[in-house]
């Protein structure tokens, strides 16, 4: 597949009196394309997120990541320290699940109103808290393919408190596809079974990838956890899920 020419911008997604910034990348060609929400780490929007709405553009995508912490530190973003991680553990947990499920549905919204975006079947990725984000986006009637990576928690909470976000697998009415790292101690492999048994219990097609030797943030370039050829294979696996957007 030939890598798309792309181009960028920064966008203010507006409901209300809720304004939430979002980072769009599109194609630079013209036509019609299918749109792809990514969901950030506790990071913020930062540079890692923004490289990734960036490589799904180029594979013809209108791709866009919305500030998930714009409600209580509108402009965040950071690095991969152990203040920053604190720091955006910290806000999301000050996050609700249902405030993270209307500004991800205000950016398909805002990308169904941009002409050159096709109208249905859209996708979502999120990694770390976005991969957890993400199993909750599976929900909307809109996402029809979910690329969630080691999103920890979805088995034992939600955001905001509540019933664990797992028992809402039900609700599903797409394609989800969930990745893990073995080596990852905050996402034990009993949690990982407890995903794939509720998953095939309610016939929602998926699939469940376990990377022997790969940890937390085993995606991200960035990151010292990053693992190359885990990293390599995922991708592969997230082009064939978008793939049947198209």
């Amino acid at each position: 597949m030939t890598e798309q020419a792309t181009i960028t911008a920064t966008v203010n997604l507006l409901q209300d009196n809720i304004q939430v910034s979002a980072y769009l990348a599109e194609p630079k060609e013209p036509g019609t394309y299918s749109g792809v929400v990514v969901l950030q780490e506790i990071f913020g929007v930062n540079v890692h997120i923004r490289e990734v709405t960036e490589r799904i553009a180029q594979l013809g995508y209108v791709a866009i990541a919305p500030a998930l912490f714009e409600r209580i530190a509108p402009g965040f973003e950071t690095g991969y320290t152990p203040g920053d991680i604190e720091t955006g553990r910290s806000y999301a947990m000050q996050t609700q699940a249902s405030e993270l499920l209307s500004d991800i549905q205000l950016a398909i919204d805002y990308l169904k109103n941009l002409p050159q975006v096709k109208k249905d079947g859209f996708g979502c990725i999120g990694f770390c808290f976005g991969g957890h984000v993400a199993y909750l986006a599976a929900t909307l009637p809109d996402i029809k393919a979910t690329a969630s990576f080691y999103g920890a928690g979805i088995t034992t909470r939600t955001p905001g408190g509540g019933v664990p976000t797992v028992t809402r697998t039900r609700e599903i009415s797409g394609t989800l596809y969930a990745f893990f790292g073995t080596d990852d101690a905050s996402i034990p492999a009993e949690q990982v079974d407890e995903i794939a048994a509720e998953l095939e219990k309610y016939k929602i097609p998926h699939r469940v990838f376990r990377y022997d030797g790969a940890d937390h943030g085993f995606f991200c370039n960035h990151r010292a956890s990053y693992n190359p050829k885990a990293a390599a294979d995922a991708w592969e696996q997230v082009k064939q899920l978008f793939g049947q957007l198209n």
